[in-house]
């Protein structure tokens, strides 16, 4: 490895549903001229709270990541710039090339510039043949392309660190449920757009069956999570340095629709499950995260109740 890294971070996919969250906390917790927002589309109408730099920047194109990380002095990215489940069966040949060669860039820069680098998997890496409560060391058969890139992903991330010591880290995240960003084409999306749905229009027609249970995590605490990641020290770490399961909360479609009812007077919702239930039916019900919680310490704040009062009281402020 060489080159001499930075302290400034650098966030690629910024834009999205985790990257607008994750940029303005990176920003409270270093300074808003430490974190460097990235995406190959202009932030026009995405606000981020802490002000500071922004480049349009292809993970695609390995050596301008290098040619940024070197002129802006980068030691860490967090690497977001991915196509998700939904969206990546649409386009599957896109997917791969974003997903997984997004991931080689990154890796070959953080290689070549001794980064340190954070990359996302997801639950999408299990498939139906995985117990329904999935534990870390579960068979990775995933039946869509998404998954198949996020277990190629952990891969590639593992034998970077195993023959090149790049520090490189990933969380499974769970369905992700915020009211700051809209979701962002992925399976578990219903279960954002139902509280847009509740206050706007009072019913919701849901796209999974009512009895489809998934992992499910409030955006925050997948900030909180992926900044305690990334804050542990590299020796605490095991063999699922690349893809943590996490402990979330786990509910029904209509366990969600019903506490939403609970809160939102009059709110109804019907089930007309699409094509995106088959994708919900090839993963766990519940993961077990007990290594991360044994190696880093990991614990939810949110349950199932906290997080639909924290998403109707942020919904109604904005």
């Amino acid at each position: 490895m060489s080159g001499a890294p930075g302290d400034n971070i650098l966030v690629t996919g910024a834009l999205g549903q985790i990257g607008t969250e994750l940029v303005d906390a990176l920003r409270k917790k270093h300074g808003a001229s430490a974190v460097i927002a990235s995406d190959i589309r202009h932030a026009d109408g995405v606000h981020f709270e802490h002000d500071g730099q922004f480049l349009l920047l292809d993970v695609l194109d390995t050596e301008a990541i290098i040619q940024t990380c070197m002129s802006h002095g980068v030691g860490t990215i967090y690497h977001l710039a991915a196509l998700l489940s939904a969206t990546g069966e649409k386009n599957p040949a896109l997917c791969r090339r974003v997903n997984v060669g997004g991931t080689v860039s990154v890796l070959e820069a953080a290689k070549t510039c001794s980064l340190r680098v954070f990359i996302p998997s997801s639950i999408a890496v299990f498939g139906p043949d995985a117990p329904k409560h999935a534990p870390q060391d579960a068979a990775l058969n995933p039946t869509t392309v998404y998954g198949e890139t996020k277990v190629e992903g952990e891969d590639l991330a593992m034998e970077s660190w195993e023959k090149f010591g790049v520090d490189v880290r990933g969380i499974r995240y769970p369905g992700l449920i915020s009211y700051k960003a809209p979701a962002g084409g992925g399976t578990t999306d219903y279960a954002v757009e139902i509280f847009h749905a509740a206050l706007d229009a009072g019913h919701y027609n849901c796209f999974v069956r009512e009895d489809t249970r998934l992992p499910m995590m409030y955006m925050d605490d997948a900030i909180r999570a992926t900044l305690m990641l990334m804050d542990a020290p590299s020796e605490a770490l095991g063999s699922s340095r690349a893809g943590y399961n996490l402990e979330c909360a786990s509910f029904t479609a209509k366990e969600l629709a019903t506490a939403i009812a609970e809160e939102v007077d009059g709110f109804e919702c019907e089930f007309s499950p699409d094509v995106r239930q088959q994708y919900a039916d090839s993963w766990p019900d519940s993961i077990d995260g007990s290594q991360a919680r044994n190696e880093w310490g990991w614990a939810p704040e949110y349950d199932l109740g906290s997080m639909v009062r924290a998403m109707l009281d942020g919904l109604s402020n904005e």
